[in-house]
């Protein structure tokens, strides 16, 4: 008796180590050597640097600050982390049985006429009975098939991606509101151009009326001069309007009402970053938090497979319960003579379930392979989000160029043109021309610039950036 109660004891122990399930291993996606227009395979990365280092603007940092303590995403995000961290405190005491104190008094009065009432007016002499009882239960499910196991793995994964997933909006609110930024400055140095534009204009304006009085323009040039002169006047309430949105947004971004957003800096001060560093791909899928969060949830898909699979076996129960009971409210203390106390064990096998069960199973092994393709899906998309940033780096530079170079003859054509038409050797419209594609020339060139920026800020999103 006692060999058969070590061999039942043992065989628990044993089975309780086990999982009916094998768990795939991490999905491999194929990676490139390096980046597709990578400028050297180096394994440093801009995306090692945190983000107080990679913008240095003192306004910008302190928007930035300020939206990861105000932002209602991230504020969302965080009250995720303490929900998750609160599910996986509580599966730590998974294995332990359910324990619950009872105190209960009842008093039954059956009909006389009942076998009940009878029986109790000749053995107890009285119509009524009473029962009072208090005591412990204890129900306790042996984890023979790792379904517990299974289940603490869920909630450290879940966990794990809502800590991921507060990486990856702090990096996308980083990236956002340095590119609203950058957009700010933009917008102002193109309402400098477009005021700026507005004087020249104006002042060719003059001198064609004064020539008007003198008889040597007509009426129209008068007219073409004051157009050209409207377009560029139209651009000024066009770029305020959207100074006041874009500074609206950005106080949304970071928890404020809105409000003038202060700049310390212009524009045309502003350096472009030279270090365009990518480090290898490999280490790139480390620091994405969503590739990271696309990972966990492939360890979730192979839990739930287990967890699915352990239903189909037998579930092996015990039960217990003591205490004190008796049928008399001045005897329910008296002990020991009140005291009782139960065991039972059990072992439940699906049967008329198998089908529901076993389609549970193969649901969870379609949904572990969904999640497997979204993995590589995921990696798949980093990859082709940092080679797209870095071909509108490079791109981006050499058109900025060419535009700067552009900007620069247009600046003398329009001295030219001045010049000439002054002495009498060029016509308004050659100086109308000029001064419109020189407004049209430095309003693409700002543009640029700031396209430039957003390019860079991309690539250190797209690498893992931002987080840190």
């Amino acid at each position: 008796m006692n060999y058969l109660k070590y061999t039942t004891l043992i065989s628990l122990i044993f089975f309780s180590a086990c999982t009916v399930s094998k768990d795939i291993e991490k999905p491999q996606s194929v990676l490139p050597a390096s980046f597709r227009d990578a400028a050297i395979a180096d394994t440093a990365s801009i995306a090692d640097i945190g983000w107080k280092q990679f913008f240095t603007d003192a306004s910008l940092q302190k928007l930035i600050d300020s939206a990861i303590v105000n932002n209602y995403d991230m504020q969302y995000a965080v009250k995720n982390i303490e929900a998750a961290q609160l599910v996986l405190k509580q599966t730590k005491f998974a294995y332990l049985p359910d324990v619950n104190f009872n105190l209960t008094g009842s008093i039954n009065r059956p009909s006389d006429n009942s076998l009940n009432g009878i029986s109790l007016s000749q053995f107890l002499g009285k119509s009524y009975i009473e029962d009072y009882s208090a005591n412990i239960s204890l129900s306790w499910e042996a984890d023979i098939w790792g379904k517990i196991k299974q289940q603490k793995k869920i909630a450290l994964s879940q966990y794990l991606q809502t800590a991921e997933a507060r990486k990856a909006i702090q990096t996308n609110i980083v990236a956002n509101i340095a590119q609203s930024y950058y957009n700010l400055l933009m917008l102002d140095e193109q309402l400098r151009i477009a005021k700026k534009n507005v004087l020249l204009n104006d002042s060719t304006l003059q001198i064609i009326k004064l020539q008007y009085t003198a008889g040597q323009q007509t009426a129209l040039a008068i007219q073409q001069a004051d157009a050209q002169r409207l377009v560029a006047a139209q651009l000024v309430p066009q770029f305020e309007q959207e100074i006041v949105i874009r500074e609206n947004t950005l106080s949304i971004l970071t928890g404020v009402l809105p409000a003038t957003i202060q700049r310390t800096v212009s524009l045309d001060a502003l350096t472009i970053p030279e270090d365009s560093r990518t480090g290898i791909p490999a280490e790139m899928l480390n620091r994405r938090p969503d590739v990271k969060s696309y990972e966990l949830a492939v360890d979730i898909s192979n839990a739930q497979v287990g967890i699915a699979k352990a239903n189909m076996y037998p579930s092996l129960s015990i039960t217990a319960q003591g205490g004190i009971n008796s049928f008399k409210a001045s005897n329910w203390f008296n002990i020991p003579a009140s005291l009782f106390g139960a065991v039972a064990g059990g072992i439940t096998q699906p049967i008329f379930q198998r089908k529901q069960l076993q389609t549970q199973y193969e649901l969870a092994k379609v949904n572990r392979e969904k999640a497997v393709i979204s993995f590589r899906g995921s990696v798949l998309n980093a990859v082709g989000e940092v080679s797209d940033a870095l071909v509108k780096i490079e791109k981006l530079k050499q058109q900025q160029s060419i535009a700067a170079a552009r900007v620069n003859t247009l600046h003398q054509a329009i001295s030219n043109a001045d010049q000439l038409f002054k002495n009498g050797l060029a016509t308004y419209l050659e100086v109308i021309t000029a001064q419109s594609n020189s407004l049209e020339g430095e309003l693409e060139l700002a543009s640029l610039k700031q396209a430039q920026l957003s390019a860079n800020i991309e690539l250190y999103r797209s690498l893992g950036g931002g987080w840190r």
